[in-house]
């Protein structure tokens, strides 16, 4: 295919691609989807070779969020069964963050529940964050706590904190179909902060709730804008309890399409596949490792991920191997630039990383959008592991 073979060049050149390019790869047949796979695979090889990087969230506070994001099981009003507890010590999360790390993992994503941190909060994840550093001294910290006030940041990263993530979810378009209590300014703003104060910003989407392709690709392109040096991919955890709860828009192939169409459109970031990955891509999910070169292991916030050995035999069996702790994740261009693991340029924040699978807001007007996928309700398991527990975590 032309489109293909002209996507592949301006991928290998960084040369943005057209919306029409952008809107054409997720307009693809089913037939024409390995030869995606294909195109979008050499870009991503052509950046990253064939490293997987292990990402691992420590949930520091779940529940009772006052936002209303429709996408999140920890918003306002929701009755999805989820764990909840306040802010874990400093040594517990310490402890939740060393599983991830025996596991693979080369950077741990600090997630709290919330609007945006206090003050106080930012001690406390800086104590954190410390306490993290202390026994693992080369690991890379992300902290996701919702929109920053002024100077947070750059005290954040005072306090060893090497990211910060902060998604912008959907097109601006339809932000306020979903959110009502913040805006889509609000969520720029915050990645502004992050980059002003020297962090990797980290800022991505969420796939599923119903949004047209032109907004999936208005999203994307606005977060090629951002610069974000990773891009976290979410796809809806339809979870009970929440106003999204019936919305199963996406299928494997769909998913493996809107990966690629991302890919495209930022060729040389860290491309994650997060929150969702175990209940839409299915059984597909080694494909996906073609098109992007990050992953979460083990569980998300609320729900619970396939298991981390699982995905280490996953990552082998499809070719690929883990990033090694002493490896740069960004191409030299982009570390040289100051970027860290995220990225410049995209999981869920505020509510929750969507790694964490939730909801906040009312449904997009769904014009557009593909026949809803048959429901897989079987596949969304709630969390009752690891971190607020008293069980092991997966890892």
């Amino acid at each position: 295919m032309d489109l293909l073979n002209t996507l592949v060049d301006k991928g290998l050149r960084r040369e943005t691609p057209t919306r029409e390019e952008a809107l054409a790869v997720l307009a693809t047949s089913d037939d024409d989807l390995l030869d995606v796979v294909t195109a979008a695979g050499k870009v991503r090889r052509h950046w990253f070779g064939r490293r997987v990087k292990l990402n691992y969230l420590v949930n520091l506070k779940s529940g009772l969020c006052p936002e209303d994001c429709s996408y999140c099981s920890q918003r306002l009003g929701s009755t999805a069964g989820i764990l909840k507890y306040t802010w874990l010590k400093p040594d517990q999360a310490s402890e939740a963050a060393a599983a991830g790390l025996a596991g693979g993992a080369k950077r741990v994503c600090l997630v709290a529940s919330g609007r945006g941190p206090t003050d106080r909060d930012v001690d406390r994840v800086s104590d954190t964050i410390k306490a993290i550093k202390e026994r693992h001294e080369d690991v890379e910290v992300c902290a996701c706590l919702g929109l920053l006030s002024d100077g947070q940041a750059e005290r954040l990263r005072a306090a060893g904190a090497d990211a910060y993530n902060h998604n912008l979810n959907t097109s601006e378009a339809t932000y306020g179909d979903i959110t009502t209590t913040h805006t889509y300014a609000d969520r720029v703003d915050t990645v502004h902060k992050a980059h002003a104060a020297g962090l990797s910003a980290c800022s991505g989407l969420i796939a599923g709730m119903g949004e047209r392709d032109e907004d999936l690709v208005d999203v994307v392109f606005a977060l090629r804008e951002l610069d974000p040096d990773s891009v976290p991919v979410n796809f809806l955890i339809p979870f009970e309890g929440t106003p999204l709860a019936k919305e199963w828009n996406l299928t494997p192939q769909r998913c493996l399409r809107i990966l690629a169409m991302v890919r495209f459109v930022c060729p040389d970031v860290e491309v994650r596949i997060a929150g969702g990955r175990e209940v839409h891509l299915r059984s597909l999910q080694p494909l996906a490792l073609h098109l992007a070169n990050s992953i979460f292991l083990g569980d998300y916030l609320t729900s619970e991920g396939q298991a981390g050995k699982a995905d280490l035999e996953m990552i082998a069996d499809a070719g690929f191997e883990v990033e090694g702790a002493d490896e740069v994740t960004l191409p030299e261009h982009r570390a040289a630039a100051g970027g860290g693991g995220c990225g410049p340029g995209a999981e869920q924040a505020g509510c929750g990383s969507h790694a964490g699978g939730g909801v906040c807001g009312t449904a997009p007007d769904a014009a557009g959008a593909p026949a809803s996928a048959e429901p897989r309700t079987d596949l969304v398991a709630v969390r009752r592991r690891g971190a607020g527990t008293d069980l092991a975590p997966n890892a």
